[in-house]
């Protein structure tokens, strides 16, 4: 009964997104909310264990296939939009300025929250480096939908859109790569049995993205196509869950497989892909959120830190990457701002760490990641006033129209 209470909540929250009544004009927040899909992170937050209660501790846990099947998507996803090709293009200044200002919010979360995991973790100090690891990778993230909306609606020139969507897909690799080192330290035993479970999960994904490729090479038929990529998708994520490794990098290797060996085969199978993206990302989001645990007071004390030092950094490594790719790429005067929601990654993220790693420190990086993502959500956008209308003194100054987009 419980769960058909929260699918038929989760339809009419669908219903609301996407209809007219959430006029932006009147109600910015939640009309921005209900977009993004933090909506339903928030009704996850609602009905899940710590507040109403509709959904308990057992039905979460009977959910976990679910969770697996959602992120082992994502990380399909993740990997088809690799584009081999381009990457081999981008000069190492374009690399660098991505390091720049992804790397300066990791370091700027992740150094100074290290002090109060340290006191809280029960599992000592490597438990706790694993922690504030996680927590520095997602505020590293950023979202580019919004340069992308703001170009699309003629309101940002396309290559700076282009520009801050381009840098903010290389912050992906760098959030991946920190949960691969952060899974090596707390989801085993030690160090070594770590490595071996994410070897696992890239190896997992690399066969199943070749079997992937090899059985949509000669399909022409769409219905078709879509049947065999989601049984694809199915198996690596599924596949996953049953060795206890992660979904979400096993699925990452699968889509890069299929990215680099599938030729066009891989494009049709993303469109196929795509036509179901936007309703498994809801229901993941929403589990998500039902996973917080907003009693734990001690993630209430470090979430407004994690908003505030992820926002300096972003700015400060946003300054940092303009100058580092000046004679490359066309970005905004003001970077910083145009960085600072963080997407839906960041959300996968900490809901594999925390399915993965056992402990009362895993729990808590959730909940500070999942409450400081919807809050930078808001604060989006507002701060990308400043990129779409910046002052005048900085329009007159910017020199980049000589520049060429990547």
């Amino acid at each position: 009964m419980q769960a058909l209470l929260v699918f038929l909540s989760i339809a009419a929250l669908s219903l609301l997104a996407s209809s007219r009544a959430l006029d932006p004009g009147r109600f910015p927040a939640l009309a921005r909310l209900a977009a993004s899909g933090f909506l339903f992170v928030l009704l996850g937050i609602f009905l899940g264990p710590s507040v109403a209660g509709v959904l308990s501790e057992r039905h979460l846990e009977a959910m976990r296939p679910v969770m697996a099947l959602g992120l082992g998507t994502a990380g399909v996803l993740l990997g088809l939009n690799l584009e081999p090709r381009l990457l081999r293009l981008l000069p190492r200044s374009v690399y660098l300025s991505g390091l720049a200002h992804s790397g300066t919010a990791f370091f700027f979360v992740a150094l100074p929250l290290l002090v109060p995991l340290v006191f809280t973790s029960v599992r000592g100090l490597l438990g706790a480096v694993g922690a504030a690891a996680m927590l520095g990778a997602a505020a590293s993230l950023s979202s580019g939908h919004s340069a992308v909306l703001a170009w699309r609606a003629g309101r940002l020139d396309r290559a700076r859109g282009l520009g801050v969507a381009l840098l903010t897909m290389l912050d992906d690799a760098v959030g991946l790569g920190v949960l691969a080192l952060a899974l090596m330290i707390g989801a085993a035993s030690n160090v070594g049995e770590g490595l071996g479970l994410v070897c696992l999960a890239l190896l997992l994904g690399v066969m199943c993205g070749a079997l992937l490729a090899f059985l949509t090479h000669s399909l022409k038929d769409l219905a078709e196509l879509t049947t065999v990529t989601l049984g694809g998708v199915v198996l690596v994520s599924g596949a996953a869950a049953y060795l206890r490794v992660s979904p979400l990098l096993a699925g990452v290797a699968c889509g890069a497989t299929l990215a680099v060996v599938g030729g066009r085969t891989s494009e049709r199978v993303a469109r196929a892909l795509g036509r179901v993206e936007r309703p498994v990302f809801l229901v993941l989001v929403f589990l998500v959120g039902c996973a917080v645990h907003a009693r734990d007071y001690w993630a209430w004390v470090l979430m407004p830190a994690f908003v505030g030092l992820r926002f300096l950094g972003k700015m400060l490594g946003g300054r940092f990457a303009r100058r580092l790719v000046q004679q490359t790429l066309v970005l905004p005067p003001r970077l910083g701002y145009a960085l600072i929601a963080q997407g839906g990654l960041a959300l996968c993220l900490v809901a594999e760490y925390g399915m993965l790693v056992p402990g009362v420190l895993a729990r808590r990086v959730l909940d500070v990641v999942v409450m400081g993502a919807v809050v930078n959500e808001l604060l989006a956008g507002q701060a990308f006033q400043y990129v779409v209308d910046p002052p005048r003194s900085i329009s007159a100054n910017s020199t980049d129209g000589h520049k060429v987009a990547a």
